[in-house]
């Protein structure tokens, strides 16, 4: 049987990864986590600090790291797209590994962020559909909406995987609000009607 410590260790982890895996203290206490049990995971090895009063799952990976994603984002046009993107919409069960940027052709990825961003070139007209601001914590940064997300997913099916696409697809019709217009637009546009059709029946 599980002990009180245990429990409360439990339920901070889980509130880490709904939160992204990155929380202050005074997000922590809000939730009833006190900081001895922060302390506690730290000590552990399960946290680590990240400032004054903020810390991160130690295990956190590059794509949903704040401080990695500032680095994949130096670019003027870089906007988070694929797993990254379904990651912050809610749209997926997977933990990016990476983080996935797109960029317009024609852009020269930042060489120092390689080994640990991917970059996907789009053209134009493509690149520009979609693209929303966001703020974390007080730095903005560009993201692809729910929907072209989506459509990009089935577009990078034979890299990121077929079954990534059509789990995108099945968490969005669970989701509200939800623009089937603006989905059916983009897979228009991105040349993806024909592709998407048979899977948009299916959870229709």
């Amino acid at each position: 049987m599980k002990d009180k410590k245990s429990i409360a260790e439990e339920k901070a982890l889980a509130y880490f990864k709904k939160a992204g895996g990155v929380i202050r203290t005074s997000q922590a206490m809000q939730q009833g986590i006190r900081p001895e049990i922060l302390y506690k995971l730290r000590d552990k090895g399960i946290l680590e600090t990240m400032g004054r009063g903020v810390y991160k799952l130690s295990d956190k990976t590059p794509g949903v790291d704040p401080q990695i994603i500032r680095l994949g984002l130096k670019h003027k046009n870089a906007v988070l797209c694929l797993i990254s993107a379904l990651f912050i919409h809610k749209l997926t069960t997977q933990i990016p590994r990476r983080i996935y940027v797109a960029l317009p052709k024609g852009s020269h990825p930042p060489e120092k962020v390689k080994n640990k961003v991917e970059f996907f070139t789009i053209s134009p007209e493509q690149y520009e559909l979609g693209i929303e601001q966001h703020e974390i914590d007080g730095w903005k940064f560009k993201v692809y909406d729910p929907e072209k997300t989506i459509v990009d997913c089935f577009k990078f099916r034979n890299k990121m995987g077929i079954d990534l696409a059509i789990e995108s697809l099945k968490e969005w019709k669970k989701k509200r609000p939800k623009n089937l217009k603006k989905l059916l637009a983009y897979a228009k546009a991105c040349r993806m009607e024909k592709v998407m059709a048979p899977y948009l029946e299916a959870i229709a």
